[in-house]
């Protein structure tokens, strides 16, 4: 997988933050995903940070209705964490899909290695029972992460991840809006050193993972 490295994570950071993913909560033409044009116009799946981001210190609940400490729980483990919400019809199903398809393609050491966290960024519809029956169907071990907004956004913020409160369109239709990239952290520093954008498919996914669960660069 051909990598590209960034000269400042600051003005990544930046652009990721402005490149927000609409979903909608109906199918109709006018809910398709939009994503605002950033400064960054590579086509290649995996970019290498060269200055990783620091795992979020966020502790909130999981898909049990227990206390999930991120950092803890995830500690010397390659890990995957991706912002979105289960109402959305598009960009947020089929990236865990794709994550899915790949997972189960590594053999079983492997799978039981891997952490996939998906975090809410529509509490308020998103609850522990209702995410967990949701991420059930993707994958059942994938772990499922719901809490306080505010919380969460500056968790998010602090990857370079924008997300804002979902809104309420005069059709009716809700509205998140949430940076749809995914961002691997390597179980060796537990640092985010690698992202992937929402154009990421489950083939570039499956070729890379093996690489990111030691650690190494795609």
């Amino acid at each position: 997988m051909r990598t590209k490295k960034l000269a400042s994570v600051v003005a990544f950071a930046a652009a990721a933050a402005l490149a927000l993913t609409a979903c909608g909560s109906n199918e109709d033409s006018s809910a398709k995903p939009v994503t605002d044009v950033s400064t960054s116009t590579t086509t290649q799946a995996a970019t290498v940070l060269d200055q990783p981001f620091t795992k979020p210190d966020l502790v909130l609940t999981d898909t049990h209705g227990k206390t999930y400490d991120l950092r803890k729980e995830t500690k010397g483990k390659p890990t995957l964490i991706y912002y979105g919400y289960t109402n959305c019809p598009d960009v947020c199903p089929l990236t865990m899909s794709n994550i899915a398809l790949a997972k189960r393609a590594l053999p079983a050491a492997e799978q039981d290695e891997l952490r996939v966290v998906f975090i809410t960024t529509d509490p308020e519809r998103d609850t522990p029972a209702s995410l967990g029956a949701w991420l059930k169907a993707q994958d059942p071990d994938f772990i499922g992460l719901t809490g306080d907004f505010k919380t969460i956004q500056a968790g998010a913020r602090s990857m370079g991840i924008g997300i804002d409160p979902a809104t309420t369109e005069k059709d009716g239709t809700v509205v998140s809006m949430h940076g749809a990239q995914v961002m691997a952290f390597s179980p060796k520093t537990d640092a985010g050193y690698v992202l992937y954008s929402e154009d990421t498919t489950a083939d570039d996914y499956t070729a890379d993972l093996p690489k990111l669960i030691q650690g190494a660069k795609p």
